[in-house]
């Protein structure tokens, strides 16, 4: 137990030096409840957060939540006020379930900063991978860093109907189901779509069919017409199915993903936009003393994440310690504040430590 109460107390020593250290860069301190609404939380995270958060009833108050993380919390304090630019550092205990990995924590120290309201993207996204850059230098990590707004601009470029798009971009964050979707609306899936329909079509003429679930006849019936409507829509081509896995293959550094994201733009001019994104970061970051010429970039990072990171994403990883999760993770959420803000948002961007795994790497290195 002396064991245990000495790590959580050095835990929370160094969390308070991460936080005076962003604080003494001038972000405001911040603090926000344990126990917190899980209707927003569930909304903004979307359901597969109850899995693994921790969630009770409240008699008075409904549905409740262990805090899971800070930036919700945080976002919406900001979006609550004049929505002046502004930066916030703070730091807390965050529960998480870890059925598929029983050896994690539970319970666990978060330290973050957060910037809101930053005219120029590049240098806000730049100067908050510096600032945990410098934070976590001497503790031998690996730096990773991607952008989902490229996928994101991508699948809004596709020639396809509105549905299919909306549907892709849904499933952004869950690669399976994607690459499901993707397959399904390509070539690949013309039988595939006019099998599901026939299905459909067959159960619902047959007469001794029990009528199972809470779905209306009216809801059935719109369903059924937009499978068949989706059924006789051509397929996504072969070519743009290619340029999306072009995409979701780049792993490499910086400079050279840029390389070929100028090249892919050519045949996919919807990611342009995007790709001038990453270049003025990538000059960004260079001028804040960033080593950009080996910082790698993967166009699928943070696919797996927070589902309200949509821009600019980043995490430090110790590769001796294949066995710890990410020291640290962040990333830009625009849309989160707007959706907050009931259609008025602002640029956002943050990140969160976790100082007990500073503490154990630290002690490996001893």
């Amino acid at each position: 137990m002396t064991d245990q109460v000495s790590d959580k107390a050095r835990a929370r020593m160094m969390a308070e030096g991460l936080c005076d250290a962003f604080a003494s860069g001038g972000a405001a301190r911040f603090d926000t409840d344990i126990l917190l609404p899980a209707e927003v939380l569930l909304d903004l995270y979307g359901e597969d957060i109850r899995a693994r958060a921790y969630v009770t009833s409240d008699p008075e108050h409904g549905e409740m939540m262990l805090r899971p993380d800070f930036t919700v919390p945080v976002a919406q304090a900001h979006m609550a006020g004049d929505e002046r630019p502004a930066s916030y550092t703070y730091f807390g205990e965050v529960f998480r379930k870890q059925d598929d990995h029983p050896e994690r924590s539970n319970e666990y120290f978060q330290v973050g900063y957060e910037v809101f309201g930053e005219a120029n993207l590049a240098e806000a996204d730049a100067d908050v991978f510096g600032q945990f850059s410098d934070l976590l230098a001497g503790y031998d990590l690996r730096a990773a860093t991607g952008d989902i707004g490229i996928l994101v601009d991508a699948v809004r470029g596709l020639n396809t109907t509105e549905r299919r798009r909306g549907a892709l971009l849904r499933h952004i964050w869950r690669p399976r189901r994607f690459r499901a979707l993707l397959t399904r609306f390509s070539d690949a899936g013309n039988d595939l779509r006019a099998a599901n329909l026939a299905r459909v079509q067959a159960n619902l003429a047959d007469e001794a069919a029990p009528f199972i679930g809470v779905r209306t006849q009216t809801e059935i019936d719109a369903r059924v017409q937009a499978l068949a409507e989706d059924a006789a829509e051509p397929p996504i081509s072969a070519a743009e199915v290619d340029l999306i896995d072009d995409i979701l293959s780049l792993k490499e550094t910086v400079p050279n993903v840029l390389s070929a994201l100028r090249d892919i733009a050519v045949d996919m001019p919807s990611i342009a936009q995007a790709v001038t994104r990453l270049d003025r970061r990538s000059a960004a970051m260079e001028k804040r003393g960033v080593d950009v010429e080996n910082l790698m970039f993967e166009a699928s990072y943070g696919r797996t994440s927070m589902e309200y990171y949509d821009g600019f994403v980043f995490g430090f990883y110790a590769e001796a310690r294949p066995d710890l999760p990410p020291v640290a993770t962040g990333g830009r959420y625009d849309a989160l504040t707007a959706v907050l803000g009931q259609g008025t948002g602002v640029p956002a961007v943050g990140g969160v430590i976790r100082p007990d795994l500073m503490l154990a790497l630290k002690g490996d290195a001893q």
